[in-house]
């Protein structure tokens, strides 16, 4: 599976993770199965960020009720990995429950793309950057 995805997106996802490299940085895909058309910054909840995230739940919210009412669908996530690990975490894979979603981890200057096949099962997937 390939996912294209603008190289004006992937920067946004890049600074995004380079602001606050202690710390996981998350947010929202949406497009097709075929492209990430946009990217939408979240604020990470989570209880401990430097280890875990938890995308905020009006954030998510908001992009069902919007996918709903006709706006963009929701295609999965990015979050990043401060421990320079680029592949799905213990923790990743215990929340991995939504089938079809698309996963994007970055760990420093590395970028990986994941889909969630079956829940908790994921599988790598590649990176079209186009413009």
């Amino acid at each position: 599976m390939l996912l294209r995805i603008s190289s004006k997106s992937i920067a946004a996802i890049r600074a995004h993770a380079a602001e606050t490299p202690d710390v996981e940085v998350c947010g929202l895909l949406f497009g097709t199965v075929e492209a990430a058309e946009r990217v939408q910054r979240c604020a990470n909840v989570a209880d401990q960020p430097e280890t875990r995230y938890e995308i905020d739940p009006a954030a998510l919210i908001a992009a069902h009720k919007a996918e709903r009412a006709g706006g963009a669908k929701l295609i999965g996530h990015y979050h990043s990995h401060p421990n320079g690990v680029c592949a799905p975490s213990e923790a990743d894979i215990a929340e991995a429950l939504d089938a079809g979603q698309f996963w994007l981890i970055i760990a420093g200057a590395e970028i990986e793309l994941w889909h969630v096949g079956v829940p908790h099962h994921f599988v790598e997937c590649g990176i079209d950057v186009g413009e």
